[in-house]
């Protein structure tokens, strides 16, 4: 069976690639799942626009994330959240949120699977959070989070 991949999937490949597996595999597991399409000279054209999506937001080099990394570093990312008269918030800050912020900052656009947070954040302050760039560079930044009014 011939698939086009939507998601990475490991021992596989990447969004974009054209697969051949085996008709259960790709019946029973891939497509129920999203992780692929059915292949068509239709869908192959969509080929390209997964690709160029991914080429935008890919990280090329360990340079390039080192630059990246700099980039964030330098950023002043303020969070607002609803917290109570004592500074707890209600709940916790998500990794979307502080994706958001950082793009709100003025950063580059960084994946919400690669934020790292070593305890759940759940008062005001200032936290640092780790945004893993690559295997071996990861961007420390501060986050404030501030009581929202």
């Amino acid at each position: 069976m011939k698939l086009i991949l939507t998601a990475a999937v490991d021992h596989l490949g990447i969004p974009g690639e054209i697969v051949e597996v085996k008709d259960g595999y790709g019946r029973n597991y891939l497509l129920p799942r999203g992780f692929a399409i059915k292949w068509t000279k239709g869908a192959e054209k969509q080929i390209e626009g997964i690709k160029r999506a991914r080429d935008a937001r890919e990280i090329r080099n360990v340079e390039h994330a080192k630059e990246i990394r700099g980039q964030l570093e330098e950023l002043a990312v303020s969070l607002p959240a609803n917290a109570g008269e004592n500074g707890k918030l209600f709940g916790a800050v998500t990794p979307a949120d502080i994706v958001l912020a950082v793009k709100k900052a003025g950063g580059p656009a960084v994946d919400k699977r690669s934020v790292e947070i070593a305890k759940p954040i759940k008062s005001v302050g200032t936290h640092t959070v780790g945004l893993k760039l690559t295997s071996g560079v990861v961007a420390h930044i501060n986050v404030s989070v501030v009581a929202a009014a």
